[in-house]
């Protein structure tokens, strides 16, 4: 019975020391696979990294909670020739997130598209401090802030694995290309605009003509940093805003308009009075017409437009009549069109003012003359008189 005995605690022993090996085996497996799935991924696109053994092939999708489908394959020839590929970034410089740069992936899967969006983009501030800090003032991002989780963000305008450099990297100047295209990134929020934009003198000439020369949205609105447009001092500094263009004699003298848009609008009442309110009472409504409010915001048409352009009478009429109900042709008739008279353009009243300018002073310079002779006679008797006595 003892041997019997002995012999089943041996037997007892060994299983137990083989589950103390296997166990321990077990524990140096898990913990060397541990090791290599939380190893940061090492990207480096010309030698191949573990990114793009899965992310360049082609058509890989990710359903999300929503149904909505996340496309997660990237056109490495498209992302080499976008400015972040050129900059030789790495998929871990912007995708910074600790569960992205391990295999498998960990953490949350976004519940929808937009949800993934708001999450990656502010990953730009770690390059683009100084853009991200305006768009958090601007529009936008006080739209976002408010809980608008439609309002653009980064990635709604620049697609980082497709957008190309967009600027001269010397001159800091916006490239032709990249200006041609900026309503069409507009129009992606704002398509009925777009829509008004493109029928539009300017719109016509940029988008069918590729005429830089006119302005695109950026210009008026700004790029990073968008102001309200339906606020009292947007409304007060608009004719500063078209005045950057049209009192710019290199540009206007291409198309025969004239250059003193600025000079002759702030010389009649309605520009003398937004001029005051701009300076003293920047944040107070004005009745008072500004540049947009006879020739429209963004579907401005040329002046010989037969439907809306202002060289029409009848429309220039009806423009006027907006805002003064009761006037009738010839109180239309007595706007001169922005232009400072000459013999071409009113000549009758460029003629009249000439005269006047002539006949004034004559006038003026021989009353002086007459009173000043008369002053002199007046002295030179007195002293006549006194001599005799």
């Amino acid at each position: 019975m003892p041997l019997e005995k002995n012999k089943k605690q041996r037997q007892k022993w060994i299983v137990l020391g083989f589950a103390l090996v296997f166990g321990l085996l077990a524990i140096f497996l898990l913990g060397t696979a541990e090791n290599v799935s939380a190893a940061p991924l090492q990207v480096d696109y010309a030698k191949g990294n573990k990114c793009t053994d899965c992310h360049a092939e082609p058509d890989r999708t990710l359903t999300l909670d929503s149904g909505e489908i996340l496309y997660t394959t990237i056109e490495m020839d498209v992302f080499a020739a976008s400015a972040h590929g050129e900059a030789d970034l790495a998929c871990e410089d912007c995708h910074t997130d600790a569960g992205l740069r391990h295999f498998p992936h960990r953490g949350e899967t976004p519940k929808n598209l937009r949800e993934f969006s708001l999450q990656m983009y502010e990953s730009c501030q770690e390059c683009h401090q100084e853009e991200y800090d305006k768009t958090i003032d601007s529009m936008h991002g006080q739209a976002l802030e408010a809980g608008d989780q439609n309002a653009a963000i980064c990635t709604d305008c620049h697609d980082p694995h497709e957008q190309h450099r967009l600027t001269n990297e010397e001159t800091g100047e916006l490239l032709p290309e990249a200006r041609l295209h900026i309503p069409e990134t507009c129009a992606r929020c704002h398509s009925t605009i777009y829509d008004v934009y493109a029928e539009s003198v300017h719109g016509a000439a940029l988008t069918q003509e590729s005429n830089l020369d006119v302005p695109t949205c950026i210009d008026c609105h700004g790029v990073h940093d968008i102001a309200d447009p339906t606020t009292a001092s947007y409304r007060l500094q608009s004719p500063n805003i078209c005045a950057d263009c049209h009192s710019d004699s290199e540009r206007m003298d291409k198309y025969d308009i004239s250059t003193n848009i600025f000079d002759t609008y702030l010389a009649d009442f309605h520009g003398t009075s937004v001029l005051l309110f701009e300076q003293r009472s920047p944040d107070q409504e004005v009745n008072k017409p500004v540049c947009f409010d006879c020739h429209g915001v963004h579907d401005i048409y040329s002046p010989d437009n037969p439907e809306h352009g202002l060289a029409i009478k009848e429309n220039l009429l009806d423009t006027c009549q907006q805002c003064h109900p009761d006037v009738t042709a010839n109180f239309s008739d007595a706007w001169m069109s922005h232009y400072v008279p000459d013999p071409e353009h009113f000549p009758i009243v460029y003629f009249v003012d000439l005269f006047y300018k002539i006949l004034i002073p004559l006038v003026i310079g021989g009353m002086l003359i007459f009173v000043g002779s008369d002053i002199f006679r007046r002295v030179t008797n007195r002293r006549k008189s006194g001599a005799k006595s």
